[in-house]
């Protein structure tokens, strides 16, 4: 089948999105992150609910979030005492998941040369998610709290279309579940409703391909591990 230029845009913004992990110091115009969201509220919902809020953090507003959170992660007595309020991941790991965790997760700390025995330089490296990962542009995803699981599964299509409708203006973004943990800082920071509940963090920037770690291009199964055609 022949794609039409439509159909090759669209693919391009949808295989050409990776998780950077290093941004240019390079601001993204208000203009355009407004932009980018309006077109990402496109998502569908259930009954047109719209589950999604956003909270844009660029500047000093940014620069306090990730110091906020930088400190409670880095201090291991206060770190314990910050729980997700949801499991983002399983409680019990199986294959082929937890294969494909590991590999990227070595895949990275390769890139970056750090081996399993060297626990600081992988705590440093965790720590940059607080940091947006020198991101100019910050956004936290909220929920509102009675809403269910199917609002959640809007959300996520929300989130994708966040992400590219970034790469078609050339942008690059990482969706972070990592500021999970630490939803109490956020909230006390951003002075978030308690009607609210965190749902994740992105970082949202120009990436800056000269870092190796946006050098990982991360595997995916092949169409028939995923997909039965039944006639």
């Amino acid at each position: 089948m022949i794609q039409t230029n439509e159909q090759k845009i669209v693919d391009q913004a949808i295989t050409s999105r990776r998780s950077m992990r290093a941004f240019l110091p390079q601001p993204v115009a208000q203009e355009d992150i407004a932009a980018i969201l309006e077109v990402a509220a496109r998502a569908p919902s259930g009954s047109n609910t719209q589950p999604w809020k956003v909270y844009v953090v660029t500047g000093a507003t940014l620069e306090r979030l990730s110091a906020a959170i930088a400190a409670a992660y880095l201090d291991p007595a206060q770190a314990a005492t910050h729980k997700e309020e949801y499991d983002y991941y399983p409680r019990e790991w199986v294959s082929p998941y937890v294969d494909r965790r590991r590999k990227v997760g070595w895949d990275l700390y390769a890139l970056l040369g750090l081996t399993r025995d060297n626990k600081t330089g992988m705590q440093a490296q965790h720590a940059r998610n607080y940091a947006f990962f020198d991101a100019p542009v910050g956004l936290i995803f909220t929920i509102d709290r009675i809403m269910e699981q199917g609002s959640w599964l809007d959300y996520g299509m929300f989130l994708q279309n966040v992400m590219v409708a970034a790469r078609g203006r050339g942008l690059d973004t990482c969706a972070q579940a990592a500021f999970t943990q630490f939803h109490k800082v956020i909230a006390e920071v951003l002075q978030l409703p308690d009607s609210e509940q965190l749902v994740c963090g992105m970082a949202l920037g120009y990436a800056d391909h000269s870092k190796i770690e946006n050098s990982l291009v991360t595997e995916r199964a092949a169409l028939g591990d995923f997909a039965k055609f039944m006639e």
